[in-house]
C-alpha cells in the first residue's frame, strides 16, 4: 500500500472519549463496592499500538470545559504519546454535557462479561467538521492514515457528517482510510436510511474495510453469505463469499479484515484472523489464547494491522502484527495494548511467554 511520504502525523483518529469503570479482582459489577477508572475509547484503542511503538498519532475529539474528567483524558492521552485537538465545550450546568461512561466487568470461567454503556449528555456526539481545521490537517501538515469507526459515525447526524468530511478531506490529499463498521443496533434504530448513506460513502472511500458478517449486511446492505457450511472452516468460506461480493460494490477499498474468536470461557478465547489484501487471502487459524479481559481485543487487532502497514511490511507480517496486538490487549486491564515494544508483540505471535531478563 503506498503511503504518503511527507507528513506529521502516521495515524490519525476521530473520537469521543470516555471513563471506564470496572470491579477490581474480575467481579460482577452488582456486587462489588470497588472499581477501578480507566480512559476509554474504541478509536485510541487503536491508535495505542501505533503511539507506544513511536509513531506520531493525533486524537481529534472533544472535551466538557474545566471537567476534572476532561483533565483527566487529557493526561491519560498524553502519556500514551498522542497529541490531542479538541473545542472545548461548557457543561451548560449539571444536566448538561459530560464524557461517556462504559460500566464493565470482565466476567469469569463460565460467568460471561457484561458491559452497561451510558452515553446521556455525551459531548462528543458534538463533534463537527468546523471545529478543526481539515485543510490544514490533511493538506499542509499530512496525515498517512485516519482510521476512524462506525461508533462515531452513528454517534449523532452531526458526528455522521463530521466523519464523511474527514473522509473526503483525507481521499482529496492522498490520506488512506480505515473504517471500522462496528455496527451498534441502539445507535442505528429509527436511523437506517440516513446511516446507510453515510455509511456507504464512507466505505466507497476506504482503503481498508474491517467489519463481520453482520456489520457488512447491517451497515452496507449485502446479503448474507450465500454458501457455507458448519464450522469454523464453514465460517471463513461464507467470509470470503461475502467480502468477493463486497469488493465488487467497492473496488476502492484494498484491504478487508476481521477477525475470528470462539469462547471457550471468558478466560479462554479461540483467536484467529481474515484478511483480504488486493486478490490475496491470509488467514490465522484460531489459536488458544488467555484472557484477562476481552474488551478492546478487535481494536487491538486494527492497531496491530495498521501499524504494520504503516512501517511498510510485507502484507503477510500485517495480519501476524494484527493477531498478536490483539492477543496482547486481552492481557491489560485496560480495553487498549500498552506494547513495550515490537518484540514483545512479536513474542505473543511466536508462543514465547518466557521470561525476559
Amino acid at each position: 500500500m503506498e503511503l504518503r511520504k511527507e507528513f506529521t502525523y502516521a495515524l490519525v483518529v476521530p473520537t469521543s472519549m470516555g471513563i471506564r469503570i470496572t470491579p477490581v479482582n474480575g467481579q460482577p459489577v452488582h456486587c462489588s463496592d470497588t472499581f477501578m477508572l480507566h480512559v476509554t475509547s474504541a478509536e485510541t484503542n487503536v491508535a495505542s499500538i501505533s503511539s507506544y511503538l513511536g509513531l506520531p498519532t493525533k486524537v481529534l475529539t472533544a472535551f466538557v470545559k474545566d471537567s476534572p474528567i476532561a483533565r483527566m483524558i487529557k493526561d491519560n492521552l498524553a502519556s500514551r504519546h498522542m497529541m490531542y485537538e479538541g473545542k472545548e465545550v461548557p457543561q451548560g450546568g449539571p444536566w448538561g454535557y459530560r464524557h461517556q461512561i462504559n460500566i464493565a466487568d470482565s466476567g469469569f470461567g463460565v460467568r460471561g462479561p457484561r458491559v452497561y454503556n451510558d452515553r446521556a449528555g455525551e459531548v462528543g456526539r458534538t463533534l463537527d467538521a468546523g471545529d478543526f481545521d481539515l485543510e490544514k490537517l490533511f493538506g499542509k501538515e499530512g496525515v498517512q492514515i485516519v482510521h476512524m469507526s462506525g461508533l462515531i459515525a452513528a454517534l449523532s447526524p452531526q458526528t455522521g457528517n463530521f466523519c464523511l468530511e474527514l473522509a473526503r478531506t483525507a481521499k482529496k490529499y492522498g490520506t488512506k482510510i480505515s473504517f471500522d463498521l462496528n455496527y451498534r443496533e441502539s445507535f442505528w434504530k429509527g436511523r437506517e436510511k440516513e446511516l446507510r448513506e453515510i455509511f456507504s460513502e464512507i466505505a466507497g472511500l476506504s482503503d481498508i474495510l474491517v467489519g463481520n458478517e453482520e456489520d457488512f449486511q447491517l451497515c452496507l446492505g449485502f446479503e448474507g453469505p450465500k454458501t457455507g457450511g458448519e464450522g469454523l472452516a464453514g465460517k471463513i468460506e461464507s467470509f470470503k463469499e461475502m467480502i468477493g461480493r463486497v469488493k465488487k460494490a467497492y473496488p476502492n477499498v484494498s484491504v478487508f479484515a476481521n477477525t475470528l474468536r470462539q469462547v471457550i470461557s471468558a478466560n479462554k478465547h479461540l483467536w484467529g484472523a481474515l484478511m483480504l489484501e488486493g486478490d490475496n487471502w491470509h488467514v490465522v487459524e484460531p489459536r488458544e489464547i488467555h484472557v484477562l479481559d476481552r474488551i478492546g481485543g478487535g481494536d487491538g487487532f486494527v492497531g496491530g494491522l495498521l501499524y504494520a502497514i504503516l512501517k511498510g511490511w510485507p502484507p503477510e507480517k500485517w495480519i501476524q502484527f494484527g493477531w498478536a496486538s490483539g492477543a496482547l490487549a486481552t492481557t491489560f486491564l485496560t480495553d487498549y495494548a500498552q506494547p513495550a515494544d515490537e518484540e514483545q508483540v512479536w513474542s505473543v505471535w511466536e508462543g514465547n511467554a518466557r521470561v525476559k531478563r
